[in-house]
């Protein structure tokens, strides 16, 4: 075993031989130079892992010659050789980095082991659409269990001007890495999302007004029977080729009408009506039974303006809202929903705010939100929770109560034995009380 100082003088004379051979420090037991057939030189150090003759050996590289110095090197394999000393393996270590998943991959096992396991077909394109557009392009080639809270933090900053989400992205992360825990790729209890700052959200809650539904209910008849008018730029060069001013009206089909017709009156999820086939519709008992939804099998209960429509509508599908092919469901209803809101002149609305709306409606007539989250097939109470502002049944009937009693007391009204109240009477009464 040849043994030398190692200094850059040694090192620029080493020459490649038959085989691979090494030159070892003279000074600092276990630090040496590797030298290859090929002329190609690193800095090594050799060390047992653990104690005793029994002990394996091991030897790590530490850089390539050139790319730094042998003094370098030198101070290098004494902080590798300390770590050695204190029980650490950083061979081992290395070939465990190595061998470990990036967030790429976690992602990916993630997305196919749970999400889709689990999770409805919406929620899964919703979580990888997240992780591969926002998240894997900035991190996805880090090693999972390397990545830090700083990191997730400058993510989750840089969506900043997408503040929802932004959030769902970081909830996302955030179950990605419980779900890395649980399957040991990464250390149990490993989570660089805890503790981050969700960003404040406003309300994406719209509540249509008796007034606005109203007229979104009058578009959606004048769409199916004469057709709702349409603008044209008479600057593009087709625009010659458009129909005359006084036929310029867009018809829509009886499915989408529909469509929107049931998402009012049942409070469902798009892709619950887009995707429901006849044989889920429970005409005699006035249920739908849905098989799968965003939260599991779910049944809805209908109504009568609900069973009504689903009556009146043809059946050219196996799904009730037919699509362009017998086989398949709709994809969306983009096209006619913008058609009734641009005819209404509402702003801000969503076709999900119809969802909103039936709840609303509940909420304002005083149901209970146990109620209403089960019409909508809640799993959270959290979730029904945000219609709790609007359940105000009880305070206004409180508010009613005392001020009558107040106007009475005052003169403002005449009195009934319904407000009567003796307000002398009741300031000597907690007076004695008190």
């Amino acid at each position: 075993m040849a043994t030398s100082q190692i200094t850059k003088r040694l090192v620029d004379s080493l020459k490649p031989r038959q085989g691979e051979y090494f030159i070892w420090d003279g000074s600092l037991s276990g630090f040496g130079v590797r030298i290859q057939s090929t002329g190609a030189m690193s800095y090594v150090v050799k060390y047992r892992a653990g104690s005793g003759r029994s002990a394996p050996t091991r030897r790590l590289t530490l850089a390539k010659a050139g790319t730094i110095t042998p003094d370098e090197a030198r101070r290098l394999a004494k902080k590798t050789l300390g770590s050695v000393a204190h029980g650490a393996d950083p061979a081992a270590q290395r070939a465990a980095d190595k061998r470990a998943s990036t967030l790429a991959e976690v992602a990916e096992q993630f997305l196919t082991e749970h999400v889709q396991a689990k999770r409805s077909a919406s929620s899964a394109r919703s979580y990888r659409d997240l992780l591969e557009r926002l998240a894997l392009p900035e991190i996805g080639k880090r090693k999972a269990d390397k990545i830090t809270s700083a990191e997730i933090q400058r993510l989750h900053s840089k969506n900043a001007h997408t503040p929802y989400q932004a959030n769902r992205l970081l909830r996302v992360l955030s179950s990605l890495f419980t779900f890395a825990g649980k399957t040991h790729v990464v250390p149990v209890g490993f989570n660089p999302c805890r503790g981050i700052e969700y960003f404040p959200e406003e309300g994406r809650e719209r509540y249509l007004t008796t007034l606005e539904l109203a007229q979104i209910g009058e578009a959606i008849r004048e769409a199916e029977t004469i057709g709702l008018p349409y603008s044209v730029d008479e600057t593009k060069p087709k625009a010659k080729h458009a129909p005359k001013e006084s036929n310029r009206r867009t018809v829509i089909g009886p499915h989408a009408a529909g469509a929107l017709r049931l998402l009012i009156f049942t409070g469902a999820r798009l892709r619950e009506i887009l995707h429901l086939k006849w044989e889920h519709v429970d005409f005699e008992r006035g249920l739908l039974l849905l098989p799968a939804s965003k939260t599991g099998k779910k049944t809805i209960v209908l109504n009568a303006p609900a069973l009504a429509i689903l009556n009146g509508l043809p059946r050219t599908s196996d799904f009730v809202i037919a699509g362009s092919s017998i086989d398949s469901p709709r994809s969306d209803l983009k096209k006619p929903w913008k058609a009734v809101v641009t005819r209404t002149g509402l702003t801000g609305v969503r076709i999900h705010d119809l969802r909103h709306t039936h709840a609303s409606v509940g909420a304002g007539a005083g149901l209970g939100l146990p109620i209403i989250g089960k019409l909508l097939g809640h799993t959270q109470i959290a979730t029904t929770q945000r219609y709790a502002h609007l359940d105000n049944d009880p305070l206004k009937k409180a508010s009613e109560h005392i001020g009558s009693r107040l106007a009475v007391a005052m003169g403002e009204v005449k009195a009934t034995p319904a407000n009567i109240i003796n307000i002398s009477k009741a300031k000597r009464s907690k007076n004695r009380r008190g």
